[in-house]
C-alpha cells in the first residue's frame, strides 16, 4: 500500500502488485472460490490507488501538462469503467457464469489503462516537475491510499473538492465493513 519514493514509482510497484494478483487469479481453475478472494484483494488495491491519483495525481497532470485537463479526464473516465466493473464483481461468487468474464473485462481495462500511463503520462510527469514536487505528490498519494474507500463507489465524486471531502468518510466505513466480514484478508 505504501513503496515510498516519489509518486511515479509509487504508482508503478502499485501497477506490478496488481499484475502479480491478476497472475494469482489466472493461476487458480474456474470456479475456484479463493478466486473471489483474489478479486476482492484487487479491488482493495484498485480503488486505494484509483482514489489516491483522483486526489493528488490527476489535479497535478491537470496544472502541469499541457491539454492536461483532457489528459486527467480520460484517466478519470479509465477508472469509472474499471469501478463499474468492480462493482458487479462485488456481487459475483467465483462459481458465478459472469465472474470469469467481469474478471477477464477488469483485467482489460486495468492493463490498458497503465500502459497508457506508464508509457505516456508518467514519462510526461517526469518531464515537467521537479524532483521535489513527485516527491510531495508520492507522500500524498500514500497517505491518501491510508484512508481511501476500500470497496467500488460509481456514483461518488471523483474530482476535488468532493473527493477529498466524502473519499475518508466512505473510506472508514468500508475499512470498518471489511474488518467485521474479513474481506482481504484471507490468504
Amino acid at each position: 500500500m505504501g513503496h515510498g519514493g516519489d509518486v511515479i514509482n509509487e504508482l508503478t510497484t502499485d501497477h506490478r502488485e496488481v499484475e502479480e494478483m491478476f497472475a494469482q487469479f489466472e493461476a487458480l481453475p474456474s470456479g475456484d472460490s479463493r478466486r473471489k478472494d483474489v478479486v476482492d484483494k484487487v479491488t482493495i488495491e484498485l480503488v486505494r490507488h484509483a482514489v489516491a491519483e483522483e486526489m493528488y495525481l490527476y489535479p497535478a497532470v491537470r496544472k502541469s501538462l499541457p491539454d492536461g485537463d483532457g489528459i486527467a479526464d480520460k484517466e478519470i473516465d479509465d477508472h469509472s469503467a474499471a469501478e463499474r466493473t468492480m462493482k458487479e464483481l462485488e456481487h459475483c461468487q467465483a462459481d458465478d457464469p459472469q465472474f470469469d468474464r467481469l474478471m477477464t473485462q477488469l483485467m482489460s481495462e486495468i492493463r490498458d489503462h497503465v500502459a497508457d500511463e506508464e508509457g505516456n503520462l508518467f514519462p510526461m510527469m517526469r518531464q515537467v516537475c521537479t524532483t521535489d514536487d513527485l516527491d510531495q505528490l508520492g507522500d500524498k498519494v500514500r497517505m491518501a491510499k491510508k484512508k481511501a474507500p476500500t470497496r467500488p463507489h460509481p456514483a461518488a465524486p471523483d474530482t476535488p473538492p468532493g473527493n477529498k471531502l466524502l473519499g475518508p468518510g466512505a473510506g472508514m466505513v468500508d475499512r470498518l465493513r471489511d474488518a467485521l466480514t474479513g474481506r482481504g484478508k484471507n490468504d
